[in-house]
């Protein structure tokens, strides 16, 4: 996965963040979760959008009373600044506790694509 523009990022994570919305009120917390990774795969390269990504994912998990994916997120919270000013910061990650942090993981195709193809489609 290439460099993704700003604008295009700050799209893709908008409407995931809606899809979030709209999945947390309709109780379906898998596609919350869902959407969520999403955004946080998205937002990665980005400082604030990265950053924030966790505190969504802090959010949700308080909410839902899941200690463990909360704890989990404080310490990505934590990490955030670290990957960002090294610059090593996994691909495809979804940013769950459940995962290690610091693995690289596939990025779904059709996020990829769409990352992909409208990115380059702004270069142009």
């Amino acid at each position: 996965m290439g460099k993704i523009d700003r604008t295009l990022a700050q799209a893709l994570i908008a409407a995931e963040l809606g899809r979030y919305r709209s999945a947390r009120s309709a109780g379906d917390s898998r596609s919350a979760w869902d959407a969520l990774e999403r955004a946080h795969i998205v937002a990665q390269p980005f400082f604030v959008p990265h950053l924030a990504s966790h505190w969504h994912m802090l959010r949700f998990a308080v909410a839902s009373g899941d200690w463990g994916e909360a704890a989990g997120q404080l310490f990505r919270l934590a990490l955030v600044p670290l990957g960002s000013l090294s610059g090593r910061l996994p691909a495809g990650n979804t940013g769950r506790a459940n995962v290690s942090a610091f693995k690289p993981m596939p990025i779904a195709r059709d996020l990829e694509a769409l990352m992909s193809q409208r990115s380059a489609g702004l270069r142009e």
